[in-house]
């Protein structure tokens, strides 16, 4: 199992808005079911509800291990001298 990376009301609006769109592009694939951008919008839509369901977010996940990387080897914001050290004379 996962651990859990978002909250509960993220999960909620995730799970809602991927069955919306899970519904909508399954009603328009019956009327035309040669669009393969149909089938990629239906995908789409289910990973959102399981996002929600697991309450897990893959990108989210990688976000925060890229943070947690460069703050680990201090090349954070922090490091930077940023331009107001800068003197040219």
């Amino acid at each position: 199992m996962v651990k859990p990376n978002i909250g509960i009301v993220n999960a909620l609006i995730r799970i809602t808005i991927g069955m919306t769109i899970v519904s909508i592009a399954g009603a328009r694939y019956t009327k035309r079911p040669g669009k393969e951008s149909l089938i990629l919008l239906i995908m789409l839509g289910a990973m959102k509800v399981g996002e929600g369901i697991l309450r897990f977010c893959p990108v989210t996940f990688m976000v925060q291990k890229a943070a947690q990387a460069k703050e680990d080897t201090g090349h954070g914001s922090e490091s930077y001298p940023g331009p107001s050290t800068y003197n040219p004379s």
